[in-house]
């Protein structure tokens, strides 16, 4: 039976947590993709429906906001809708509820589709989604800021008033197989590794990702070498904005926002 609001339960393992003693964030955002699949495909709209197009979806923007993550040996739960439907674009929501049935987080995610030949967006015209099936409901947190460049403390610069310099040591990494997915570019997970990586073990004992914002601006694919650049807000420090690039050609990969707050 199909479902405009689709909810799945989970468990907290001790496997799926972080240092800290709860889910961690790249475990979230892989129970969120899984969701998600697992939504479309029991509406007809999932990859199945497109194999003979030689596309999928593909996530382009997501962000998240967690009052708390679930602990380990809690239960939790995930329920997901899409709120638009359009030829070019689909928004899916998302909240986050613990084993009580309160809600302790929401997200928002775009989603466009990709023909996996030439790589380009094929739009959503040639899908249809069930009647009654676009629920409609926004979500109570704030859209997703306009992504900004990021510049290497020693680079020259033609900047904008938008612009950010990095205020920590730029990061190179070049990707290696293990980071690649099904579709041959880098997997959503392993670019959150990447960006939860440029903290340390005590920013995170000390505070929690309360929102993460992640906008991804151009594929990365095996062997390319990336500089991940993060700046910290001056008047707010627990504000960061991280970019990644292409080390050779400057071109923007990814960009990210996560605001942390001190833990109880």
């Amino acid at each position: 039976m199909m479902e405009s609001v689709f909810t799945q339960q989970f468990f907290s393992s001790a496997a799926e947590a972080n240092a800290e003693q709860e889910l961690s964030l790249p475990i979230l955002v892989t129970k969120i993709i899984d969701i998600s699949t697992a939504h479309a495909n029991s509406l007809g709209i999932g990859n199945p429906a497109m194999e003979h197009l030689n596309a999928g979806w593909i996530l382009s923007r997501l962000t998240i906001e967690m009052t708390r993550y679930p602990e380990v040996n809690e239960q939790y739960s995930i329920s997901t809708w899409v709120e638009v439907w359009n030829r070019h674009f689909s928004v899916r929501n998302y909240s986050v509820k613990d084993g009580s049935g309160n809600v302790i987080g929401y997200a928002r995610s775009v989603w466009m589709i990709l023909r996996t030949t030439d790589r380009t967006n094929v739009g959503l015209s040639h899908l249809t989604l069930p009647d009654g099936m676009c629920e409609g409901n926004p979500v109570p947190i704030e859209s997703q800021a306009k992504h900004c460049r990021i510049f290497p403390p020693s680079a020259s610069q033609d900047s904008s008033p938008r612009d950010l310099v990095a205020n920590h040591p730029p990061f190179r990494y070049t990707f290696r197989y293990s980071d690649i997915d099904f579709y041959r570019h880098v997997n959503t997970v392993r670019y959150i590794l990447l960006l939860l990586n440029r903290f340390s073990l005590e920013d995170f004992d000390q505070t929690f990702p309360s929102r993460f914002e992640l906008s991804f601006l151009h594929e990365a694919v095996y062997g390319e070498e990336v500089e991940i650049l993060r700046a910290d807000d001056a008047e707010n420090p627990l504000s960061s904005a991280i970019s990644i690039v292409n080390a050779a050609e400057r071109t923007p990969v990814l960009f990210a926002r996560f605001i942390r707050k001190p833990r109880p």
